[in-house]
């Protein structure tokens, strides 16, 4: 049985049952919210590795600002976009973030800095937590606990205000919050209740509110970096397949320089962090016909998420063919490698010690082998090495009683030595099979669409996101698939996705149709028919027999949705007399759902609809219609009285039940 008990039985009233026939109707324009009219569109890429904003404004749609420099940085890191990273105060108020967040924790004394709350990397938590809530915890770096929704309330809020202090010096004049239209990216594949999550923080952070939503669009990553594909001119993109000169280079510098040369003929262009973006269609665009499709392969600090689009001219427009898939397989991933190195290396009871009593020293040790970790490449042939800081070398000889050049030499890592200067030096190799693991997953993962049926004839595969400027990974991916259609990395492909994101915020019309990624019903009842519905389903109401728990399918897994679309059901409410009506919504991610007490079926919303009180005059089979909206990542349900046009209205709701 699942959690929820039958609503028939539990709430003491008969429910409702369908008017036969239940019909749909399409209905995309019924009482559409007026526009409202936003000087600017503020997009926010709230990454799991690095984070940034970009904005526009609404006047000049053609150019995108791309956030002003961070103060600080990382040797070997181009900062366009600031880490994840936030510190609160051991009173638990906010502090700072960024690079200024990490520099000043790092230079707290180690007594001190374990009073304060730092957190990194956090965002991942929000795709691994299987039920997440409101009330979902993350843990600091000293151990210690703190809310979720204030961490990613406090990050939005600290981007809000630089994004709105920016905008103010930049007019001259104060910028108010309500003139701007904020986008935030989060991964196509991340479930319902995380993208709730999200919006949840951003209306604590200030961004908008329920009264308001229209103010916050929730956008998909892959899609963002999609519509950016759309704009590309030859010159700003890499084509690893033909190798030809793009940016006119030719086709016998390596990817790597090809790449560094590109990104230097960027930077050149790049004081101004102004991008033009043309109001055309790229020309690689205009090589794609009616009907093509094409992969977008978004590979971030966290998750890899895939989605196929296909063109629908005459404007272009997108749509999804398959749903987004994809999974944990970031670089991230390639960072645990390490840390899974360090510990045969040093022993993993020394290196779970050493993050908490030296947790500055770690994040240290990270950057260090992040800038490293930069630098690998397939053909590369002389070794990285990678700084150990003094404290972690200190520690070791105290917490083993020898000293780490002991502890390489005893171990029976191959690849690693100890160099003279006081690193450690891994050869080309050492480093490759650290990324191996995870470029497996992602080619092993991106191999299993290209065998979907819906997934024939794919013209493009564009490689974006902030790992996606790895050489292996484009090496990877052009070696399986080069065969198969053309990979094409957009330059500056760490931006790609904040600069579709504010196109996106411009023209959210873009995207036509979507794949619901879950099946949406109601709980109903149903006649009870011996012999086809489960004797312990049956209910007796005033001499009626009626089946309970059914469960009635507005939309499929997996179906298309258009945006805007509405489905309506008509019911009527199986006692005549009934005064209030409770409607439930349930999801599932199963396509075939017979009854609301399966497992794996969530409630997600309840629609009440008082009649007291309305004319007695109305009809014996009373109708009450149900339409549900989907929207851009919200839904909307709502519930009609015919005869009266009462009628109640929920936004579906994946954290609170």
């Amino acid at each position: 049985t699942s959690a929820y008990s039958s609503p028939a039985k539990s709430l003491g009233d008969p429910g409702i049952t369908p008017l036969s026939p239940s019909h749909i109707v399409k209905d995309s324009d019924a009482d559409d919210a007026v526009e409202q009219l936003f000087l600017v569109v503020v997009a926010i890429d709230f990454g799991t590795t690095s984070s940034g904003y970009a904005y526009s404004f609404t006047k000049e749609p053609e150019c995108i600002h791309v956030m002003r420099r961070w103060e600080g940085g990382d040797p070997g890191v181009s900062n366009q976009k600031t880490p994840t990273t936030i510190l609160l105060t051991p009173e638990r108020k906010f502090h700072s973030f960024g690079y200024a967040a990490r520099d000043f924790y790092h230079d707290l004394d180690p007594t001190e800095s374990k009073h304060w709350l730092y957190f990194e990397k956090f965002k991942m938590k929000l795709h691994t937590t299987g039920n997440l809530t409101m009330e979902t915890d993350l843990t600091a770096a000293n151990g210690k606990k703190v809310k979720a929704l204030e961490i990613f309330a406090y990050a939005l809020q600290f981007f809000k205000e630089q994004a709105l202090k920016e905008l103010s010096d930049q007019g001259g004049s104060d910028f108010e919050n309500t003139e701007v239209r904020w986008v935030i990216t989060v991964p196509a594949i991340w479930k319902q209740p995380a993208k709730q999550f999200m919006r949840q923080a951003a209306y604590k952070a200030g961004m908008a509110s329920p009264e308001n939503p229209e103010q916050l669009i929730i956008a998909l990553e892959p899609e963002a970096a999609s519509i950016y594909c759309r704009k590309l001119r030859l010159h700003q993109m890499i084509d690893l397949s033909s190798r030809a000169p793009v940016n006119g280079y030719s086709p016998s510098d390596t990817i790597g320089t090809g790449f560094t040369q590109g990104k230097e003929h960027v930077r050149r262009n790049r004081q101004s962090r102004t991008f033009m973006v043309e109001n055309v269609i790229g020309e690689i665009w205009s090589e794609l016909e009616e009907g093509d499709r094409y992969i977008v392969v978004d590979s971030g600090g966290g998750t890899v998420d895939m989605t196929v689009h296909q063109i629908r001219l005459p404007e272009g427009h997108l749509k999804e063919l398959y749903k987004a898939t994809g999974g944990p397989y970031g670089s991230l991933g390639v960072d645990y490698e390490f840390e899974k190195l360090l510990c045969k290396i040093f022993g993993e009871d020394f290196i779970e010690q050493f993050k908490i009593k030296r947790p500055a020293a770690w994040v240290d040790l990270m950057i260090a082998f992040e800038s490293r970790k930069r630098a690998a490449a397939p053909d590369r042939t002389n070794p990285l090495n990678i700084t150990l800081p003094f404290s972690f070398i200190d520690y070791y000889k105290k917490f083993r009683g020898h000293s780490v050049e002991h502890a390489l030499r005893k171990s029976n890592v191959d690849f690693v030595k100890w160099s003279s200067q006081g690193m450690l030096r891994m050869s080309p190799d050492a480093m490759n099979a650290l990324f191996k693991p995870t470029i497996d997953q992602i080619i092993q993962h991106l191999s299993e669409v290209f065998d979907k049926p819906e997934v024939t004839n794919v013209k493009f595969l564009f490689l974006v996101g902030g790992f996606a400027e790895s050489p292996l990974l484009q090496q990877a991916v052009q070696s399986a698939f080069g065969s198969r259609c053309r990979v094409i990395i957009p330059q500056d492909v760490g931006l790609t996705i904040l600069k579709g994101a504010v196109l996106f915020g411009l023209d959210p019309a873009v995207i036509k149709v979507r794949r619901s990624p879950l099946t949406y019903g109601v709980g109903v009842l149903n006649r009870f028919v011996e012999g086809k519905h489960p004797p312990e389903k049956l209910l007796i109401k005033d001499g009626t027999r009626w089946c309970t728990d059914v469960f009635d399918k507005f939309i499929s897994a997996d179906q298309s949705v258009a945006l805007g679309e509405t489905v309506t059901r008509s019911y009527t409410p199986a006692k005549p007399s009934q005064l209030v009506i409770v409607i439930n919504i349930y999801s599932s991610e199963q396509d075939n759902v017979g009854f609301i007490t399966e497992p794996g079926v969530k409630k997600c919303g309840t629609l009440r609809l008082d009649l007291t009180g309305t004319d007695a005059s109305v009809p014996s089979r009373r109708e009450i219609k149900t339409l549900m909206q989907f929207g851009d990542t919200e839904i909307k349900a709502m519930a009609v009285d015919v005869a009266t046009s009462k009628s109640v209205k929920v936004g579906i709701d994946f954290l609170n039940y």
